[in-house]
Formats: C-alpha cells, structure tokens, sequence
C-alpha cells in the first residue's frame, strides 16, 4: 500500500476574510480522501498566532482567540515547524513531522497575496496553488490589468488612484475619474477578495465614501466603469484548473439577489442564484473558456483558480474579463466545486486533484538549479 501524504490545511489568517477561510477548510476537512492523506489541520488566528490540533479544530469553532494550544514560539508542533515563522530553522523538520503538501485555504490578505506561498517556498514544501508572482499579480487588480492588457484581453475601462492623492488631493482626484470614466463606477481596493471593500457608486455624491471604505484596505485604489452602463452586466465565472497545461470547466453564471456579487450577496444571503451552465451560446461559451485560460497563463497561475467575466446584457452582447481569484470559496457549494462538479469533477477528487499539482509542481521546480558553480 502506499505511503500516505501528510498533507496540512491551512486556514483561518489575519484579512476580512477568515471566516470565509474557515467555511471552506472545514469543507476541505469533511471531505479530503482520508484513504490517500493523513491531515494535519493548521491554523491562524485573526491575530496571527499559529494553532495546531485541538487549537486548530477550536479555530473553526470560533473559540481559538482563547484556547492554550497556540504555539509558543520555544516550541512549535512538529507537525507545522517547517512552517511556523517562530521555528528555529523553517527546513529544520524530519521524519513523521514533515508535511509532504500544504493546502492553504487563506482567501485574502496574507494568504492569497504570495505573502504564505513564500514562506513555503523558504520551506521548500509543495503547496496547493499558485506561486508568489502570480498569487501576488492574482490579488493585486492593478497589476492584474496590466496583464490581461498585455495579454491583449478585453476589459472593462479602469483607473488606479494612490490613496495619499486622494486624501492630499481629493476634488483633483475626482476631477481625474470623471474626466476618464462615466458612471455608474464600481469602486475596489485594488488587493482584497470576496468583495470585501466595494462599492458601486452612481453619481458623485456616493463617489467620496466609496473612495474612502476602498481605501480602509488598500493604499491603491482600482475604479472600473460599469460594463453595462446603467443596465446590469452578466456575471460570468469559469473554474480552471492545471499547471502549465490548464483547463477550463462549463460556463456559469451568478445571478446577484443585490445591485452586485457583494460580500453580503457571496455569503450572507440566499437571494444570489447560480445557473450551470450559463445560458450562453456555444460560441461565447468557448470564447469565455478560452479567455479564461488565457488570463490564468497571463498571470503565471498554477493549481487553481476562478476567472470572472462581464458581459453586457443585450445589443452586442460584448465580453470583459474581470479578474482572476487565485484561491476562490471551496465549501462544498462554492461556484468554484460546483463548475468542476457540472464539468464532471467530483468534490472530494477535486481536492485529491489539486494536491496532485501541487506535487507536480514541486517536482518540476526542483529541476531548477538555484546555486552557480564556477567550473574549472
């Protein structure tokens, strides 16, 4: 029989997102292939301390700010030293403690960012997902653009503001996103996920707190103008999954049961309906899969991600590209399992899927030569 791998999930962390992060592990939890992987839960709480074992299980209770598992940093669990920035030496780790793949589940800040991807590179560990570049290209919407738009991608028209110069120069600033977009606008801190932070604005009144609840989370500030104008865009998302050769699942569509795919409409409410497949045509339908692709190599993606469309809801039924998610919602009815799921990919082999890239890509990493000997 084979060696199992130890495979550690990784959730919780310190962005507006870790309770989103904790649905998703424990659905991770519940359904992993316990045949083919000894889990070890990790977790960060909101104020950054590590947990292991019961202080883990304790995080996705809400109950870990107060439990005495956190790690103390003289001494780390076995299991997370490789990992742990307080270990004595992050590769320092041997034997039954080592973890052959991390997976983290840490949507957002941190975790989303290339932030954790490079402490496991320091590790030399696998891990689910995407690399530091392209995790941090995936969070960041300004870079981001700038990719798709060398990638000749269409998107929506945009404009990135400093917060320094919206608060050193505020009536400037709105002179500047006035003169350059139409309302109504859609209003981003350039990196954060799950919505967190946006705002559609429809004159200039609603303009200045938007600019200012964007830039509570970020120092850049991402303006986009509506794709659809006045009318409201389709909201189109694609799963791809993959390494150097990924692919893309059916077309879905979320349907908001608010003005726009929020935060409250993604989590807190039961209004938001998703359709798969889109009701789309089979042209646009591999138009879109194959933008998606396009904008999952734009960005160096690996592993994993969702890439999110616009398009205008009649005339010339024109179609933007969004952005990319690099570690989107994984409970068990988040549209990223779901797409796979109607593309013919089970839940639990999903997971079994993704630890296999992560594999993958280790491997292929490790041909990489990161020392230079003089010859002689």
């Amino acid at each position: 029989m084979a060696k199992k791998l130890r495979v550690g999930i990784l959730f919780g962390g310190r962005s507006g997102e870790h309770e989103v992060s904790l649905l998703s592990a424990a659905s991770i939890l519940k359904a992993i292939d316990r045949r083919k992987f000894e889990v070890v839960p990790i977790g960060i709480t909101k104020t950054g301390r590590w947990l292991t074992a019961s202080g883990a299980q304790a995080l996705l209770t809400g109950a870990a700010e107060t439990t005495p598992a956190a790690l103390p940093p003289s001494a780390p669990s076995d299991a997370v030293t490789a990992l742990v920035p307080d270990a004595a030496s992050l590769g320092a780790a041997s034997g039954s403690g080592k973890l052959d793949v991390v997976f983290p589940v840490l949507h957002g800040t941190f975790g989303e960012d290339g932030t954790i991807q490079g402490l496991f590179e320091l590790a030399d560990t696998a891990y689910v997902g995407s690399g530091v570049l392209g995790s941090a290209a995936g969070m960041d919407k300004d870079v981001m653009k700038r990719l798709f738009s060398q990638a000749r991608l269409p998107i929506v028209k945009h404009l990135t503001v400093i917060r320094t110069d919206w608060e050193k120069s505020p009536r400037k600033t709105v002179a500047a996103i006035e003169a350059a977009l139409k309302y109504p606008l859609f209003v981003k801190p350039a990196n954060l996920g799950s919505s967190v932070g946006i705002s559609k604005v429809h004159d200039r009144k609603e303009l200045a707190p938007a600019l200012n609840l964007a830039a509570k989370f970020d120092r850049k500030l991402v303006i986009e103008q509506g794709a659809a104008g006045k009318k409201k865009a389709r909201e189109l998302e694609v799963a791809v999954l993959g390494n150097d050769d990924p692919k893309a699942s059916v077309v879905g569509e979320i349907i908001p049961g608010k003005e726009f795919y929020d935060y409250e409409a993604k989590y807190l409410s039961d209004g938001s309906v998703p359709v798969i497949p889109a009701k789309i045509t089979a042209a646009e339908s591999r138009q879109i899969r194959a933008m998606a692709v396009e904008a999952f190599k734009a960005c160096d993606l690996a592993g994993l991600a969702r890439v999110d469309f616009l398009m205008e809801p009649d005339g010339k039924r024109r179609i933007y590209l969004n952005e990319v998610n690099t570690l989107p919602g994984f409970t068990s009815i988040s549209m990223y399992p779901k797409l796979w799921q109607a593309s013919g990919v089970a839940y639990a082999d999903l997971i079994t899927r993704l630890i296999e890239l992560a594999v993958e890509r280790h491997k292929e990493r490790s041909r990489t030569s990161f020392s230079f000997e003089v010859q002689n």
